[in-house]
């Protein structure tokens, strides 16, 4: 296999939640010269969007989820210690959570790792947060940007209440937005600061709100 060929495989065995091969593949791709942020945005996050894609169609349910979920840390661990190693110029400290009634963590965790390997300060509050816990970690680490993820419908309604709480208490903290039923619009629609469709635009996102 040459390297886009191991790199589309990489991606079907994440989605196919194959843990044994999944972190073969990331070792072939780091031994032909790709870098770890590069297997990441190429395999790991295309990947993962396509499991939520499966899980919002009803092709895939909890059990599968958690199949990719497994195969993509499997990865992740490879590639980790790579990734903090080679972090970038930007700093900030960014509070990231999923809104509360969600416990869907893939694509958060995806977020935290791309922008930890960014060169990032994540503070990881993990699922089901409410809205003052986002805001209370904003202030108790003086975060630069506050980051909220929600994979249904039901959950994302609470991201217009933690930018309405943010600016009710002043806190300087920009808000980013993301998750599958999210859109640019609807971040518009809330006063969110910004909004990445996936991990790479979220970590650029975070960028241009750092320079901002």
């Amino acid at each position: 296999m040459n390297q886009s060929e191991t790199v589309s495989s990489l991606v079907q065995v994440i989605i196919a939640g194959n843990r044994k091969a999944a972190p073969e593949l990331a070792k072939k791709l780091l031994q032909s010269g790709m870098d770890a942020y590069e297997i990441v945005t190429a395999a790991c996050s295309p990947a993962m969007e396509r499991v939520g894609e499966l899980y919002q169609e009803e092709e895939y349910f909890v059990p599968e989820i958690l199949m990719s979920a497994k195969a993509f840390e499997a990865v992740m661990e490879i590639l980790k210690p790579l990734l903090l190693e080679a972090q970038g110029q930007y700093s900030g400290t960014v509070i990231l959570g999923v809104c509360e009634g969600d416990i869907h963590t893939i694509g958060k965790n995806l977020v935290a790792t791309m922008l930890e390997a960014a060169g990032f300060k994540v503070i990881d509050l993990g699922k089901d947060v409410p809205v003052d816990r986002f805001i209370d970690s904003a202030v108790e680490y003086d975060a630069d940007i506050i980051g909220a993820s929600a994979l249904m419908t039901t959950s994302m309604i609470a991201m217009e209440d933690i930018v309405d709480r943010a600016k009710t208490k002043g806190i300087r903290s920009k808000i980013m937005v993301g998750g599958g039923p999210v859109t640019q619009s609807y971040a518009d629609s809330i006063g969110a600061d910004g909004y990445g469709k996936d991990a790479k635009e979220a970590v650029d996102v975070a960028k241009r709100l750092m320079e901002g």
